[in-house]
Formats: C-alpha cells, sequence, structure tokens
C-alpha cells in the first residue's frame, strides 16, 4: 500500500492542514506540501493562459469572420475579460505574464487552435503572430476589424 498522499490527496491535505494548525511540525510531509504549493502557482498560471486563448480565440474569430458575428461571441469576449481581470485581482503576480512575449505566443497558438477548429475553414491567412497585445485585448472597447 502507497502512502496517504498518493492513495487519498484530499484526506491527505486534511491531515497536513491539522497538523499544521496543531503546530506538529516534525510529522508534517514537507516534499508533498512544497509541491502542492507549486502546483497552485502552476493552476492558476494555466487558467490565466486557458481563458486568455478563449479571449483571444473570439477576437480572432470576430476579425475574420465577420459574417458571423454575434451576441454570443460578444458575451464570451465580456466573461473571458471579467474574468481574467477577477483572476488578476485575486493573484496580482499574474499580471507581468500579459507583457511576457512567450507566454503571449503561447496564448496566440492556443487561440488559433481553438478557432480554426470551429471555424470549418473559414479562417484563413492568419499571422504567425498575435497582431494585438493581450493588454489590447483586454481593454473594455477593443473589437478588431480588418485594418487590426
Amino acid at each position: 500500500m502507497g502512502n496517504l498522499y498518493e492513495d487519498d490527496v484530499i484526506a491527505w491535505a486534511e491531515q497536513q492542514a491539522a497538523l499544521l494548525r496543531a503546530g506538529r511540525w516534525a510529522l508534517l510531509d514537507i516534499d508533498n506540501i512544497a509541491e502542492e504549493i507549486e502546483d497552485v502557482g502552476k493552476s492558476e498560471k494555466r487558467e490565466l493562459r486557458h481563458r486568455m486563448a478563449v479571449l483571444v480565440e473570439h477576437l480572432i474569430k470576430w476579425r475574420w469572420q465577420p459574417g458571423r458575428r454575434g451576441s454570443s461571441w460578444l458575451t464570451t469576449i465580456r466573461v473571458q475579460r471579467i474574468d481574467i481581470q477577477k483572476l488578476i485581482r485575486k493573484t496580482p503576480s499574474l499580471k507581468p505574464m500579459m507583457a511576457d512575449a512567450e507566454f503571449a505566443d503561447e496564448v496566440w497558438r492556443d487561440a488559433v487552435v481553438l478557432a480554426l477548429k470551429e471555424a470549418e475553414g473559414e479562417i484563413e491567412n492568419l499571422p504567425d503572430t498575435n497582431p494585438w497585445t493581450l493588454n489590447q485585448a483586454m481593454l473594455p472597447d477593443f473589437l478588431p476589424t480588418a485594418e487590426d
């Protein structure tokens, strides 16, 4: 049989929390606690990347599929912006990622994959890199046009 962390991570977390509150430092599973703390940060970064990709996906569709624009796309754009703002307010250390070129490239690649999957061949000639900054994509009134 494995250890509690491997067998039931929820029970393990509850046990570790109780040990922390009781000040029973010697009994703590330090390595796995450290790993879980690191994973929290990774999870927040993944959420930001995913939400930004969904936002940029819909901006791609808005720009390259003008004949299919509708209220559902606008709703998705607005909801993603609101949720991204909430996430950054909750975790301010994520904000610098919005200006990070590598992160922006990852978001663009993810967004292109999502957009092309749904576009059914209607989107062509996408640039290799995002024509908008992530901060620009977050502007409340920004909707790309053929000139963008």
